[in-house]
């Protein structure tokens, strides 16, 4: 029986769309101790969003809801009035996580750079994935406050760096 084109191309459109999102799931280290079903899950709740070239996705100083997942496209993050580019994000990437956790201003803005599609994981969707699913909720905040301790150590490495070398600056220009 000859194949139904029509519907097999709909039906593999579907496939593609669904691996390919759980394929950038799986990168993200938030969600690499999920396994298949709660990424499914996952992706179930996350909310799809797309941008032209140059839309702000958000605002430096504004309150943070959620994180963002790239799934095609590019993303700079900015600082300060001049507008300055601290990083170029794209494929598989992800930004604004700690306002999973903290309902803090922004620390920078996040501007479209050309056609971008994204998902946005947001913190009630992971209250709400807490209460409903606390195995889940915990392999996620587990790996989120690693992430976390991790850039703040790397942090304090680097601050101390930044005095020792000031402190040689000052020892050299009182000489």
């Amino acid at each position: 029986m000859p194949e139904d084109t029509m519907w097999s191309n709909i039906f593999k459109h579907t496939q593609k769309k669904e691996r390919s999102t759980l394929s950038v799931l799986k990168k993200v280290p938030i969600f690499v101790d999920l396994n298949s079903r709660e990424l499914r899950a996952m992706e179930r709740i996350l909310h799809r969003r797309t941008y032209n070239d140059g839309e702000i996705i958000f605002n430096e100083n504004e309150p943070g809801a959620g994180m963002y997942i790239i799934e095609s496209g590019k993303v700079f993050i900015k600082v300060g009035k001049a507008e300055k580019v601290l990083a170029v994000l794209s494929n598989g990437d992800f930004f604004g996580e700690m306002a999973l956790l903290l309902e803090s201003p922004r620390t920078a803005s996040a501007v479209a750079r050309g056609p971008l599609k994204m998902l946005g994981f947001f913190q009630p969707d992971l209250f709400h994935l807490m209460e409903t699913n606390p195995k889940t909720g915990n392999k996620i905040l587990r790996r989120l406050a690693q992430m976390i301790a991790e850039r703040l150590r790397q942090t304090t490495l680097e601050n101390s760096e930044l005095k020792n070398q000031i402190s040689k600056y000052e020892a050299n220009s009182d000489e």
